[in-house]
């Protein structure tokens, strides 16, 4: 008879006791980050995405026409829009209100079957539920039928019941929500990620009105957006500064298999491909089905009129994806009853229907539109043609300078001081403009994890340079070898030798210079290192302030000015150092101030930073000088600390 096992020792039953059963809206509690994504600044923008996609929904169903969303004091968001309004009468499955259920219960509302809305952003149904959870305070007011009714809540649960309080005109919905602040560790609504966010939904919502204002500080201020242009807009907008090949934007939209397709794009004299894809206004940031059956549509369609009209011979080979794909600024936006997206973060659409849907409206409306502007289709073939020989010379050129062992087989450069560990977890890469700092940075350092690699001078601007010229430059080379990755289609993030890449420069206009033409390499050529979170910025101190034996760094003017306050109780008049450059520091400072990982101030790069560098560096080092111009009159009264 086999012996009865006991539990190992200091183990625990395991009963049925130890099973929680969540009710209502405690999981979201529980687990935010499941439905928001994170409790940082991405989640905490993400309860008022939420609120206004209900809006957009509405907006979509063709019964809103408005939407307005309004910053209050003390992290108080309010959101209003003018549609149909949430059902407040009893709803017969929970025996509450219907408006009541779709506040305080996940998966509840009007998107999961019935005609109320033909297509919506929001898949799982958790939208207004997950604000109300994750909100101190939330209230929300609904005009229907001639009467204005409201329901507070605080944290997922009912504070009042629906109650009837006037009457009203108009129809529609206002939530006003306060974010908890023991879910978020910091409540600051951006205003520019607002901005920005609403004016994509207004492009993609043709004719829908969203006004945007902050009433946090005194001096108030208001924003709005109307396109009654859609995606061309959208496209007008995102090609802004840059110059374009074919006049007429071109623009679809069509239904297929209950599937509305619309697409846009409009070709540029930029190397870069610019596409966006959205599925019910969502943007899928990883593209999917539907930005597949765009690319298929495009090439497919411009190979068939260049050996048409004679711009291919029968002995050419076809122009490939990434030819027809160079200086392209396309939006493909589609509306589907039941979108299917990989992952809750929904940045990949997956339908397979929606790939045929948008190949055909697309193929059908690029057809004639090549037809009815010739002069559009002879700028945009022989562009796409111009990327097709330039991109076989260039890789004919790479591959010889490959051939010459250029990156293949070489030492470390002699340049590079490296870093005793192995490990790439454990391991920085410090980028140092200058020999100057690179000399006090590689006495300063910790040698066991800390590697130097200066620079000389400003590297090759790499928006206008193909492969091989690139790889022709002595600073980026050695650049790419001390990271391990190779480039371009060898490219291995694997390999990568240190997961935390350092750019260190001047805190001066040089310096900036330096960071913006090294942002733009690692976006344009080392994006994954950015997505993965290995690339950062290092914060260089302004000031050294000095009393006595007392010294103190100063980051910025305000904590100068803080510093200078404390020290003013001092009997000695402090002294104060503006520091030009990483050369002035000796090594102990260069580490005490901006190496030391116990005491630094890093800031760590993301897509966003270096798209906004890049879109800085277009306007100010590109070919245009009319934007560059503009920029400067723009900005000019707010330079401080210009070098001279």
């Amino acid at each position: 008879m086999p012996k009865k096992k006991n539990p190992p020792t200091g183990g625990q039953e395991y009963t049925a006791k130890d099973i929680y059963v969540l009710k209502g809206l405690d999981p979201v509690r529980k687990r935010p980050g499941m439905y928001i994504g994170s409790t940082g600044p991405d989640g905490l923008h993400h309860l008022i995405w939420e609120v206004v996609d209900n809006g957009l929904d509405e907006a979509m169903a063709g019964y809103a026409k408005n939407i307005e969303v309004v910053l209050l004091p003390k992290g108080r968001v309010k959101i209003s829009d003018d549609g149909r309004g949430i059902p407040v009468e009893k709803h017969a499955q929970t025996g509450k209100s219907a408006l009541e259920t779709v506040m305080t219960t996940l998966h509840a509302g009007g998107k999961f079957g019935g005609d109320a809305y033909k297509v919506s952003g929001g898949l799982h149904g958790v939208g207004v539920s997950v604000v109300c959870a994750l909100s101190n305070f939330s209230r929300a007011e609904i005009c229907r039928g001639g009467s204005l009714y409201a329901q507070e809540y605080a944290k997922g649960k009912v504070r009042t019941k629906v109650k009837k309080e006037g009457s009203c005109k108009q129809t529609g919905t206002t939530i006003i929500f306060e974010p908890d602040d023991t879910i978020f560790s910091e409540i600051n609504f951006n205003k520019k990620k607002i901005l920005t966010h609403l004016r994509q939904q207004a492009y993609l919502t043709k004719g829908i009105r969203i006004i945007v204002r902050d009433e946090r500080e005194e001096l108030k201020t208001s924003y709005e957006f109307y396109f009654e242009g859609g995606l061309a807009s959208y496209v007008k907008y995102l090609i802004h500064g840059s110059v374009s090949l074919n006049p007429n934007i071109f623009y679809c939209s069509g239904e297929k298999n209950d599937i509305l397709v619309e697409a846009a794009f409009q070709y540029t004299e930029e190397y870069e491909c610019n596409e966006q894809s959205f599925a019910n206004n969502i943007f899928t940031g990883e593209g999917g089905t539907h930005l597949s059956g765009f690319r298929t549509a495009l090439t497919r369609t411009l190979n068939d009129w260049a050996r048409k009209n004679d711009f291919l011979k029968e002995a050419d080979a076809n122009l490939s994806g990434e030819d027809i794909r160079e200086g392209l600024t396309g939006v493909v936006s589609i509306k589907i009853r039941e979108p299917q997206f990989e992952g809750q973060t929904k940045a990949k659409l997956g339908n397979v229907e929606a790939k045929s849907a948008v190949d055909q409206v697309v193929s059908e409306h690029l057809t004639d539109f090549l037809e009815r502007n010739p002069q559009d289709a002879k700028a945009i073939l022989e562009k796409c043609i111009l990327s097709s020989r330039a991109r076989k010379a260039a890789r004919a050129a790479r591959e010889t300078v490959l051939r010459k062992g250029v990156l293949e087989g070489l030492a470390l450069p002699g340049k590079l001081a490296d870093c005793s560990s192995k490990k790439p977890e454990e391991s920085e890469l410090f980028i140092v403009e200058g020999e100057s700092a690179g000399g006090s940075g590689k006495q300063g350092r910790n040698r066991r994890f800390q590697a130097i690699l200066p620079l000389r001078g400003k590297i090759l601007n790499v928006e206008r340079a193909r492969l091989d010229k690139i790889l022709n430059s002595k600073e980026i080379r050695a650049l790419i070898i001390a990271l391990g990755t190779a480039i371009a289609d060898d490219f291995n993030l694997d390999k990568l030798r240190y997961h935390r890449i350092i750019l260190m420069a001047d805190a001066d206009s040089d310096g900036n210079h330096i960071k913006t033409l090294l942002l733009t390499l690692f976006y344009r050529h080392f994006k994954p290192i950015i997505e993965n979170g290995y690339l950062y910025a290092a914060q260089p101190p302004l000031y050294k302030i000095q009393s006595g034996k007392n010294i103190q760094y100063a980051y910025t003017d305000s904590e100068k000015e803080k510093i200078l306050a404390s020290f003013n109780k001092d009997k000695t008049a402090p002294s104060i150092q503006r520091y030009k450059g990483l050369g002035e520091m000796n090594p102990d400072q260069l580490w005490e101030t901006t190496m030391d990982p116990e005491r630094r101030v890093l800031l760590q790069i993301t897509v966003e930073d270096a798209k906004e560098a890049d879109r800085i560096f277009d306007t100010l080092m590109g070919d245009e000088v009319p934007p560059r111009k503009k920029f400067i009159q723009t900005y000019a009264k707010e330079v401080k600390n210009l070098d001279i």
